[in-house]
């Protein structure tokens, strides 16, 4: 039996980038044959996002050979009355301890409720007696893991409230195989619990925020293995660091050229440059080459202030080529020698300020 587990899509309006990347991910659990598409919260962003959207959604979530499973996140937490009807393979569990049992597998979700730390071990400990004896228990929860330090900013746009607190610990005695959660954006985190079983957050299928860094994730694993993170291609945000090298013969522009030809199609780069170069080698200078930079930049991308320094005088300074010779002729190699070089443009230039 395959499943697929998602979280935090943050759906806000038709045909845009996350109801793309939800379509993408229908088509993928499609191709792998799924039996079974766990979302673990946060699908929508907002309540009202759920009501425009939920007469669309109807159509993506049927006729897919496979059910879909879903539980409300802190964002959508409202979405999902009863009654509400998102297509025809859609089970919504939207109270505690609701189970769906499908082949050889038990479901019991554990959606976001605002609950602190003390309250989230009685719903946990109360999901003893929904466990099944003779199938996989699986149980879809949407909080925050705290076995961990995990930055605030890795839950994406939430402040420095706690949502609905747990840990492992927590299901020690229980039952559980996996624990399929959502809430951490940042990246595929996957721990095994004291049992034997797995807790994993998928990270966001696209990136939410610009803290969701690299290339997005889902989990897609066969029951009774270990879960098995699966690379998307929806677009995500990618720092790129861009170090000049004012010893070497390429020039300034031409390295930051060089780097940006390779940036992957669907990545939005947020773009570093910093270091060193040789303005009077290159006939540049600083606002020069910033200009010249800011033209070669990709549309998409976002160019941090770059932190360069043009280091002419200090390269023609005596005392620097002194240096470099003597730095020549010692048993370093290369990447040594210029850490070294850089360390001394540095300390000379902090020394010639006023």
């Amino acid at each position: 039996m395959k499943i697929l587990h998602t979280a935090d899509i943050h759906l806000r309006k038709l045909n845009d980038e996350r109801w793309l990347v939800l379509s993408k991910l229908i088509e993928i659990g499609k191709k792998q044959k799924v039996d079974l598409f766990v979302i673990s919260g946060d699908l929508f962003d907002k309540n009202i996002d759920a009501e425009r959207l939920r007469p669309k959604i109807r159509r993506l979530f049927s006729g897919n050979g496979f059910k879909l499973v879903i539980i409300p996140g802190n964002h959508d937490k409202d979405s999902f009355r009863s009654g509400m009807y998102f297509g025809s393979d859609t089970v919504i569990i939207s109270e505690f301890g609701r189970s769906f049992d499908y082949k050889n597998v038990r479901v019991i979700g554990l959606p976001f409720e605002e609950i602190g730390e003390n309250e989230a071990l009685e719903r946990i400990h109360a999901l003893k007696d929904k466990l099944s004896p003779d199938k996989e228990n699986i149980v879809v929860c949407h909080g925050e893991l705290l076995d961990v330090y995990f930055s605030r900013r890795d839950f994406g746009d939430e402040g420095d409230a706690r949502y609905m607190p747990f840990k492992l610990s927590y299901f020690s005695d229980l039952n559980v195989n996996y624990i399929l959660a959502g809430h951490f954006h940042t990246h595929f985190d996957v721990r095994i619990m004291d049992n034997g079983g797995y807790f994993v957050y998928p990270g966001s299928p696209i990136s939410i925020t610009r803290r969701e860094i690299g290339q997005r994730k889902i989990n897609l694993f066969n029951i009774g293995k270990e879960p098995k993170e699966f690379t998307l291609d929806t677009p995500y945000f990618d720092e790129i660091i861009i170090d000049l090298d004012p010893h070497g013969k390429e020039k300034a522009l031409d390295i930051i050229k060089d780097r940006i030809k390779v940036i992957p199609p669907n990545a939005r780069p947020i773009i570093n440059i910093r270091g060193f170069f040789n303005g009077a080698k290159e006939n540049t200078n600083e606002e020069k080459l910033v200009r010249e930079i800011e033209k070669i930049i990709p549309k998409e991308a976002e160019l941090s202030p770059p932190e360069i320094c043009d280091a002419r005088l200090i390269l023609e300074d005596d005392l620097f080529k002194e240096f470099q010779k003597k730095l020549g002729e010692l048993d370093v190699d290369e990447e040594g020698k210029k850490q070294m070089l850089d360390m001394a443009i540095e300390a000379m230039v902090e020394a010639k300020k006023p």
